[in-house]
């Protein structure tokens, strides 16, 4: 499945460089990197996709294997390989399948507040089946979309999340496979099975929010059998949503982790 893409980079900049592809986390899509995409694009090649029922890319069911052949699919169309991958959460599930599936194609590999294994999305879990299930009317201005969501989400930032994927007017409609996304919600939580030795020797970077619970130490043995020359860092201000809530500190870590890398 070829995925919606924004493409940014510099008119004269070093191709030599591998290419930095942005993968977001789930409800989201490829314009939450934004801020950090236009500033690497000052001197590097940039991709943020939308992944499968996210944005604006096609909608089908969900699993971490299908949505890392995607990846590696869309990147190979653009002639992108091999890259610097960097995903955030489901985002970052699905960069370290492709790391594991497609070594080849993965210079190096940043994952933001996610461990390779089943856990995370507690609350989204049940979100999607709530939203799934919830009347759509037949008009919603922006007013009337925040009292609608607001039924299920009691959180404004969640519901301002929700909001972007939302066409208003007449008609109104989800722009997300939302019915997919939450058929596929056991697949997204979970982790698939790995063979035994398979394992990526890139450069790796986990970066954790210092308030969030979504990397433990009893991920730490998983880690490090996938990923045996991983890093992790903390960003101590920051909970699962790291490059919103401290985009400085996450920037720097960014900026560095592409300097050594």
């Amino acid at each position: 499945m070829l995925l919606n893409t924004i493409e940014l980079g510099p008119e004269n900049g070093d191709l030599s460089l591998p290419p930095v592809v942005f993968l977001h986390g789930l409800f989201g899509r490829a314009r939450n990197f934004g801020f950090f995409q236009r500033r690497i694009a000052a001197t590097r090649r940039t991709l943020a996709l939308d992944l499968r029922n996210h944005g604006q890319s096609p909608h089908g069911p969900m699993d971490y294997p299908s949505l890392a052949a995607d990846v590696c699919e869309t990147l190979a169309t653009h002639g992108a390989l091999p890259a610097t991958v960097v995903g955030h959460s489901m985002g970052g599930k699905t960069a370290m399948m492709l790391a594991l599936s497609f070594p080849a194609d993965v210079h190096s590999l940043m994952v933001v507040d996610i461990a390779p294994g089943e856990g995370g999305f507690s609350q989204s879990h049940q979100l999607a089946r709530k939203l799934a299930a919830l009347p759509m009317p037949d008009f919603l201005d922006r007013a009337g979309a925040e009292s609608w969501l607001g039924q299920v989400i009691s959180e404004k930032p969640v519901r301002d999340l929700m909001l972007m994927n939302l066409e208003l007017g007449e008609k109104p409609h989800w722009t997300i496979g939302l019915k997919d996304i939450a058929a596929s919600m056991p697949a997204i939580i979970g982790w698939p099975d790995v063979l035994p030795g398979v394992h990526y020797d890139g450069p790796t970077l986990f970066v954790a929010g210092g308030r969030s619970h979504y990397i433990q130490p009893d991920n730490y043995p998983a880690m490090r059998r996938l990923f045996p020359h991983y890093r992790l860092d903390v960003i101590p201000d920051a909970g699962h949503w790291v490059h919103a809530q401290a985009p400085q500190a996450f920037l720097e870590t960014l900026e560095y982790f592409l300097h050594v890398a």
